[in-house]
């Protein structure tokens, strides 16, 4: 498939500062991706009791959302594999801001499960292309620490965004905040416009160049390592409302700074994890997987009291530090199929959403409890260790080998 656009793209000098209007704005089109990912969770019993459905049934539209960044993130970084990457960002952009808009409008059940899947489609595309850009567009030596400038995006989302489409929701209803999403998503795309650089994507970029990443075990392995390793983090954000509500006993008036503070620890998570990325890239990921499973483990007891479930969510959102990490190693072992692996970082991302909520939700059904999710979070944690170690262990024998 060729660009949409006739608008000539050369390549990009590495400049010696931070680009700074490219780089804020791709990260108001994460801050709406993050806003409309993470948003349901914080309105799951508003939108159970406006759809008739039981909580757990709710939370099935996270995992539908899920589901459709896990289908998008390959087909659409394949089919767009050579498209000019500004035009690339626009149009997901655009898709993003119609699959909300129709959220809004959803009329029932079934139809918000498969609308939120349509809305899924362009998330891991977009984060994809952005990552890409801000590689390019980085100072010599801090390629992680770009990527995680576009990506805080995502993360301020839940300090801001999120809070704020939560407070929407319960004001206005649970489709004022899809709105809400969608006109973010307007937004960013007319800034991306303005402001991002033409960049064309590598001439190597055909469909088979990016099928090749699919023949390589370190793509598998560190798509794994994000998949299992990230579950915890939504297996107890998915129900963080009603553990907070129920468990903790929090006063409703206090869940939305709450959340916020959740936010903040992904932003320090995310800052973080970049600046160690940079320097010692896989330590940093076998680090932030023992951080995940000891903050599990210490959330179970946190919830039982207000301040000290506060202060565990904040420590639970720092886990998003492992992100930044499984992006650049993910971009140092696809070779040639770059769009393709940095867009399956957020499908491995999306399946963790979805495996996280899922399990977590099977853990309440089965009767153990909303506190459960942080034991079903530590054994994802140990999941990730694990794939971790077989990563190691693989590229040692490559190594060899060669």
């Amino acid at each position: 498939m060729s660009s949409p656009s006739c608008e000539a793209a050369a390549p990009l000098a590495r400049p010696e500062r931070f680009p700074v209007a490219a780089m804020l704005a791709m990260a108001v089109g994460g801050f709406g991706i993050g806003t409309g990912e993470f948003v349901i969770m914080g309105l799951l019993p508003e939108v159970a009791k406006g759809l008739q459905v039981n909580i757990a049934q709710a939370g099935r539209a996270i995992s539908a959302y899920a589901a459709g960044v896990m289908v998008g993130a390959p087909v659409l970084a394949v089919l767009t594999a050579q498209w000019q990457r500004r035009w690339l960002l626009v149009a997901m952009m655009l898709a993003y801001a119609l699959g909300n808009f129709a959220s809004a409008l959803a009329p029932g059940y079934p139809s918000l499960i498969a609308l939120r899947f349509v809305a899924g489609l362009p998330h891991g595309t977009y984060f994809g292309a952005a990552a890409l850009v801000a590689a390019a567009l980085a100072p010599p030596g801090r390629r992680a620490t770009s990527v995680a400038l576009v990506m805080t995006g995502l993360t301020a989302a839940t300090v801001v965004g999120v809070p704020l489409a939560t407070w929407a929701g319960e004001f206005f209803g649970w489709r004022a905040a899809f709105a809400l999403v969608g006109c973010n998503a307007l937004a960013a795309a007319w800034l991306i416009q303005r402001h991002v650089p033409a960049q064309s994507a590598p001439a190597q970029g055909s469909v088979l160049d990016e099928l090749s990443a699919l023949r390589l075990p370190q793509v598998w392995l560190t798509l794994g390592v994000a998949a299992i390793g990230f579950g915890g983090l939504f297996a107890v954000f998915s129900y963080i409302k009603p553990t907070l509500l129920h468990v903790s006993h929090m006063p409703q008036s206090w869940v939305p700074l709450t959340l916020s503070l959740f936010g903040m620890g992904m932003v320090a998570g995310n800052l973080a994890g970049a600046r160690l990325a940079d320097r010692w890239l896989m330590p940093s990921i076998a680090g932030v997987l023992v951080w995940a499973l000891a903050v599990m483990a210490l959330f179970y007891w946190a919830a039982l009291w207000p301040v000290t479930a506060a202060a565990g969510l904040f420590l639970v959102g720092t886990i998003g530090a492992l992100g930044v990490g499984t992006q650049m190693r993910l971009m140092d072992v696809a070779g040639k199929a770059q769009s393709l692996a940095s867009a399956l970082n957020q499908s491995a991302f999306n399946l963790a959403n979805a495996l996280g909520a899922w399990l977590g939700g099977a853990a309440i059904e089965a009767g153990w409890g909303w506190r459960s999710t942080s034991w079903v979070g530590a054994a994802l944690a140990l999941g990730g260790l694990g794939m971790f170690a077989a990563c190691l262990w693989t590229a040692r024998r490559e190594s060899l080998r060669a």
